[in-house]
C-alpha cells in the first residue's frame, strides 16, 4: 500500500508530507486498517538495558516528537518507540523550508531544530497511549539556553519524564541547534552526565525505579573525541548509547541540488559513517556499555550490519521514508536469520 501512496507524498514538500503520513498511518490504526500498511513481524525479544524488547526494531527520535503517534507507529510492528527530542518549553524550530528529500541518494536533510510543544504537552499526549513496549523519550536543551546552563534544561527533561519513561535518551549530537554537538567535548560531557546520573539516583529513590539513561552521539567525532568520550562513558557508567545522529558531511551527496543545505543528513549516505562510528566505539567500551544502532537502515541486511559492528538493537526512521512500514518486518527477519545462524 505505501508503494501506492509514496508517488503521491512525494510530490508534496518534504514536512508536509511527514504529517500527511502520520496521519494517515493514524487513521489506518483507528480504523483497523494497519494490515493494509505492513505486516506485524513475529516476536524476536531481546534484554536490553534492563528491559524486555519484543524485538530488536525500533522507531528513532525525531519523527514523533510530541508523542501523538506511538499507538499507531507501534501497531506497525515496531518492538519500542522513542519519542522528541522535547525541550523545557515549547519551541517553532527553525524558519521553514526545513527538510529536503535527496531521492537520488535515499537521503534527507533537516534543519528543524527541535520544533516540539514542549515536555510538558508530551507528557499529556502520552497519558493515553495503550503501548506496553519500551517507550524512550528523547530529551534536548531549549535554543536560547546557553551551553553554560544546558545541564539545567536537561535536568528538567529528565525529572519530569523519569515516571513515563523506559529510557532517556540525552541528545546533543543535532547539528540544529548551534553549539549544542559542544556538549560533546570531554569535560562538558562529563559535567553532564554526572549531573544526569545524580540526579537520575534521586529518582530511583521517588520512583521506586531504575530508568536507564543513553547519550545520542554524532557521527562527525574524530579518534581523539571518540577517545575521550568513551572514558567518560566508562568511568560514570552510563547505561547506553545511541550510535548516531546526522552527519554534517556532504560528500557523499555532492553536486545534489539540496546538497548544500544546511542540517543534518540522514538516510544511506549516513550508513557508513555511523556504522563506522559504531565498530569504533564498540571497539572502545569492550562491550561494556550496549548501543543501539541508528542510521542508513534501509534493508535488513543493513540492520545486521549494525549489530555485527556491536549494537544491541537498531532503529529506523529515514529508511520508512524511502521503503515504508514493510522495512521493519524485513530488518526483523533479517536479524532472526542472522540469529539462527552458527557462530
Amino acid at each position: 500500500m505505501y508503494g501506492l501512496a509514496r508517488p503521491f507524498l512525494f510530490a508534496l514538500d518534504a514536512e508536509t508530507a511527514h504529517h500527511v503520513g502520520l496521519k494517515a498511518m493514524a487513521a489506518a490504526y483507528r480504523s483497523g486498517l494497519n494490515p493494509l500498511l505492513a505486516s506485524r513481524p513475529k516476536p524476536l525479544p531481546v534484554d536490553v538495558f534492563g528491559l524486555r524488547f519484543n524485538n530488536p526494531v525500533g522507531l528513532a527520535a525525531g519523527l514523533d516528537k510530541n508523542g501523538e503517534y506511538v499507538d499507531a507507529m507501534a501497531a506497525l510492528g515496531f518492538g519500542f518507540i522513542e519519542v522528541g527530542t522535547t525541550t523545557p518549553k515549547a519551541q517553532p524550530g527553525n524558519p521553514k523550508p526545513r527538510m529536503f528529500r535527496l531521492p537520488e541518494h535515499e537521503a534527507v536533510i533537516n534543519r528543524l531544530g527541535f520544533n516540539n510543544e514542549g515536555v510538558d504537552a508530551l507528557l499529556k499526549n502520552l497519558e493515553c497511549v495503550r503501548f506496553k513496549g519500551p517507550l524512550g523519550i528523547n530529551i534536548g536543551k531549549n535554543k536560547d539556553t546557553p551551553n553554560e546552563r544546558a545541564v539545567d534544561d536537561y535536568l528538567i527533561g529528565l525529572h519530569k519524564v523519569y515516571a513515563r519513561a523506559d529510557y532517556v535518551t540525552v541528545n546533543i549530537s543535532s547539528p540544529n541547534t548551534q553549539g549544542l554537538r559542544d556538549l560533546q567535548s570531554e569535560d562538558a560531557l562529563r559535567r553532564l552526565v554526572a549531573s544526569l546520573l545524580e540526579a537520575r539516583e534521586a529518582n530511583v529513590s521517588k520512583h521506586g525505579k531504575r530508568v536507564p539513561v543513553l547519550v545520542k552521539i554524532a557521527p562527525d567525532l574524530t579518534e581523539a573525541d571518540l577517545d575521550g568520550m568513551a572514558d567518560v562513558f566508562l568511568s560514570e557508567q552510563i547505561d547506553g548509547l545511541i550510535v548516531t545522529n546526522t552527519t554534517i558531511a556532504r560528500d557523499a551527496v555532492r553536486g545534489h541540488r539540496h546538497a548544500d543545505e544546511a542540517g543534518g543528513l540522514s538516510g544511506r549516505p549516513v550508513f557508513a559513517p555511523s556504522t563506522n562510528t559504531l565498530k569504533a566505539m564498540h571497539a572502545r567500551i569492550r562491550g561494556r556499555i550496549p548501543m543501539i544502532g541508528v542510521g542508513g537502515i534501509l534493508s535488513g541486511q543493513d540492520a545486521c550490519a549494525k549489530l555485527d559492528a556491536g549494537a544491541s538493537l537498531v532503529q529506523c526512521y529515514t529508511g520508512l521514508v524511502y521503503r515504508g512500514p514493510a522495512l521493519i518486518a524485513e530488518c526483523v527477519e533479517a536479524l532472526k536469520h542472522r540469529n539462527s545462524q552458527p557462530a
